[in-house]
């Protein structure tokens, strides 16, 4: 509103902030779903109605549904649309090819994969993009425990993966995942900083999982490797009286340090050195960089809890596979 009088429809161009944030989250197909609608004549009247003071009062919950229910893979046109929007995702392949190219040069033996990676992520995010859709457009809560699970499994799979010499390692990794993130998640709604909807959960979950798998992985996996290393020092410690916490203190202290390192330099220079994520979804959403930065400071915030308790929590859980009820260490764990 401007000198007294209502703004018209077509004084607001630009997407909702948030959802400019939620379509960096989401994955290609999805964000081509909601692309789509901002050309569409009625994904237009929903943007712009939010500048209007009938609009003005309605929360943004209410504009995601409309959003996701004016969203139809089988709506007339959508497909031709949709495809026209692909050709610029296959024109970024010629990135790819230019891997492939350098990798052949240099006789790396890497090409396969390189073009089997590339076309496994696009089978994936294809189908997880009519996933979301579906989810999104739910108003059960089932939805967002079943999609939580599902990713927490997967991340769980991929961290025990890494640290494939310790014992149970999926087992440990998923549920130090799941209660690092289920911890954070439940603090953010609980100060009403996110809602409890797939549009808000599903996106922030994500991210959460994902950063929290990768270093729970390497906590454990580097917990393993200097236990093994210096294990003369913690025998003598155990013979000299000490718990299985007290004798490792010193490996699982620098194993925690090695792993949060890149969360903790991330934060540092975030904004400096390079723009993440949701700050650049934000702002090529048509966002200010003034709202962008006070999501990303919530995402930053929120990466740094996640990843701390998962990682922490995974370096309890691996004590008991590491030693005996004797208090020795598991020769079957440790041996050569």
């Amino acid at each position: 509103m401007r000198g007294g009088t209502p703004a018209t429809p077509e004084s607001r161009t630009r997407p909702l902030p948030f959802i400019a944030f939620l379509t960096c989250s989401l994955p290609p197909l999805a964000l081509a779903h909601l692309l789509y609608l901002q050309g569409h004549h009625a994904g237009t009247q929903l943007s712009s109605a939010h500048s209007t003071s009938t609009a003005a009062t309605m929360s943004i919950p209410a504009l995601l549904q409309g959003l996701a229910q004016e969203v139809d893979p089988w709506a007339p046109g959508f497909w031709r649309d949709f495809g026209i929007g692909m050709l610029k995702p296959l024109a970024a392949t010629a990135a790819v090819a230019m891997a492939v190219a350098l990798s052949s040069t240099q006789r790396l033996g890497i090409e396969a994969e390189m073009l089997y990676a590339i076309a496994r992520s696009f089978l994936q995010l294809s189908v997880i993009g009519f996933v979301l859709h579906f989810i999104f457009t739910q108003n059960s809560p089932l939805w967002i425990l079943l999609a939580y699970l599902f990713m927490v499994t997967v991340a769980g799979y991929t961290a025990g993966q890494r640290a494939r010499r310790v014992p149970r390692g999926g087992y440990i990794a998923g549920v130090s995942i799941l209660v690092g993130t289920a911890v954070t998640m439940f603090l953010l709604v609980a100060l009403s900083v996110f809602e409890f909807t797939p549009r808000y959960i599903i996106p922030v979950a994500g991210m959460m999982v994902g950063n929290a798998m990768t270093v729970t992985g390497v906590t454990m996996k580097k917990l393993h490797e200097d236990v093994k290393s210096q294990r003369n020092l913690v025998e003598t410690a155990l013979a000299l009286g000490a718990t299985p916490r007290q004798a490792t203190a010193g490996q699982v202290r620098r194993s925690l340090v090695i792993a949060l390192s890149p969360v903790i330099d991330n934060a540092k220079t975030v904004g400096l050195i390079a723009l993440p994520g949701a700050m650049t979804g934000l702002i090529m959403g048509g966002a200010s960089p003034l709202e962008a930065i006070q999501l990303q400071i919530v995402v930053m915030n929120m990466l740094m809890g996640a990843s701390t308790v998962s990682s922490i929590l995974s370096t309890y859980l691996c004590w008991p596979a590491f030693f005996t009820k004797a208090f020795q260490l598991e020769d079957s764990v440790f041996a050569e």
